[in-house]
């Protein structure tokens, strides 16, 4: 489950940078103004309509994708397994190493000894 919702990811990032693209690539309304007289339209790749077709065809897919994986991508937030505890319960056990020596305690253990005596406390008069 962690892969899939990686690679929607991966998928939703690509295509929003897609459309970022593509957006950016559209001429507004305003510039059909001058190739209304057939000022370069002719000579494009997608000839005279077809680059405005095939943009804003290819712009509401990548939308469509880009919708898809963010539902996606809020339902695996949604249906994640259950944890019963807290986060600290959830730590594995670890045990100290063993000493070499039978009565010695291991080593970073600190032995336990007689509690400190509390410090005298003065009492302001």
């Amino acid at each position: 489950m962690e892969i899939l919702s990686k690679f929607v990811y991966v998928i939703m990032l690509l295509s929003a940078a897609g459309i970022i693209v593509l957006v950016l690539l559209q001429h507004g309304k305003g510039a059909d103004m001058g190739t209304g007289f057939g000022a370069g339209a002719s000579g494009s790749l997608f000839g005279a309509t077809g680059a405005a077709n095939f943009l804003s065809r290819t712009t509401g897919i990548l939308a469509a994708v880009f919708f898809v994986s963010t539902l996606a991508l809020a339902w695996f937030a949604t249906n994640r397994p259950k944890t019963v505890g807290g986060v600290m319960q959830n730590l594995p056990v670890q045990s100290a190493p063993a000493s070499g020596v039978p009565g010695e305690p291991a080593p970073g253990v600190v032995p336990a000894g007689p509690p400190a005596a509390p410090k005298p406390t003065e009492i302001p008069k």
